[in-house]
């Protein structure tokens, strides 16, 4: 759900600025380009790093392919992904080189001791998963990317399902590369971010070529602008980049240790009520392992849940979403087909997730006459 301060300052872009930035000398010019670095610097203090190591894109998905298409890797280069990857961080790896898939275990959490098998070849690039988006495990990331470190790769992390829910900071971490999206933590959608080391971005070729990113064209050459304005191509989301920061002071003014404190309970709630009930199977059941507000599974003996998600949606107010949550080869290892998905932030109570389960239980007993 997106705040009300969130709402406000994209409106006062489109109401009383509504200019293009970095475009001109004129006072809304000025006033738009000045909020959008003032939003720029907000993000990076949010994410630990410096502001000309944030990148505005429009989504996790795009800063992942900036990151595959701007390292120039070749087909022998090596990538190590997961099986529980979103697939914006395994097929934008997949399409450029060699790409092997760290396994799961046999209750669904991310198997360390393959993992650590694979850093023995050497890989260019792990790109990791802090918190799978379907069954809301959180990786041991201090610990997996130290591991990747010392087996000299570049390490990349989709951190787009925990940063509206732990602090998370990339170069406290020792990644590389950060990536996430407005959407996923209270702002507005068409807004990501990618943040990534100086020293790699003067490295990175632009994935977009044209207006904004350049400083002097000539019919035979082309000088490109500094970092990190080389990788915006064309009129940026102005009004999203401004939303976003508010955002991030939204959720930094509830503070991060009641929400992962939130988070915990709800994902803790949502297992304990699934477990109970012997017609779901869920997709990794680890009570014991971190995981946050995030429950999939299966339903026994129906495949195709779209009538599931649309009964508890027009007949009980419960929005749920199915599929394969675009992490197909995992919710493919419990071999049912598709999988229901509830996801809870910090607007959602206990109140709300049994009403979930209660209302599943009448329409499964429904289906059952």
């Amino acid at each position: 759900l997106t705040p009300k301060p969130v709402i406000e300052a994209i409106n006062d872009y489109y109401l009383n600025i509504s200019a293009n930035i970095h475009r001109g000398k004129h006072y809304l010019s000025e006033k738009a380009s000045n909020l959008y670095e003032e939003s720029r610097y907000r993000v990076a203090q949010f994410a630990g790093c410096s502001g000309n190591e944030v990148v505005f894109v429009r989504n996790t998905t795009e800063a992942l392919n900036m990151v595959s298409y701007g390292l120039d890797l070749q087909e022998e280069d090596l990538v190590v992904a997961f099986t529980d990857s979103h697939h914006s961080n395994f097929l934008p790896w997949k399409s450029k080189c060699i790409t092997k898939v760290v396994r799961v275990n046999r209750l669904g959490g991310v198997d360390l001791d393959h993992y650590e098998q694979l850093l023995k070849e050497h890989p260019k690039v792990v790109a990791l998963t802090h918190c799978s988006n379907v069954s809301g495990l959180y990786i041991p990331i201090e610990k997996m990317i130290q591991k990747a470190k010392m087996a000299g790769a570049l390490v990349v992390v989709d951190a787009a399902q925990s940063v509206a829910h732990r602090p998370v900071k990339m170069q406290a971490l020792g990644a590389d590369f950060l990536a996430f999206s407005g959407h996923k933590m209270l702002g507005p959608t068409g807004i990501g971010v990618l943040c990534a080391r100086q020293s790699l971005l003067n490295q990175m070729n632009p994935l977009l070529l044209g207006g904004g990113m350049v400083d002097w064209v000539e019919t035979e050459s082309y000088t490109l602008r500094k970092i990190p304005h080389r990788f915006e191509a064309g009129t940026p989301n102005i009004a999203g980049a401004i939303g976003l920061a508010q955002a991030i002071d939204y959720i930094e003014s509830i503070r991060f240790d009641q929400i992962k404190n939130h988070d915990i309970q709800m994902g803790r709630y949502m297992l304990q009520l699934a477990k109970e009930r012997p017609y779901l199977n869920v997709v990794a059941p680890l009570a014991e392992e971190e995981r946050g507000g995030i429950i999939s599974f299966y339903i026994k003996n129906i495949k195709d849940l779209g009538d599931i998600a649309k009964i508890l949606s027009d007949s009980f107010g419960v929005l749920c979403r199915t599929g394969h949550m675009c992490a197909q080869p995992y919710v493919d290892l419990g071999g049912q087909g598709q999988v229901l998905r509830a996801s809870a932030y910090i607007y959602n109570t206990q109140d709300d997730i049994l009403r979930l389960f209660q209302a599943l239980d009448q329409v499964i007993d429904i289906i059952g006459e």
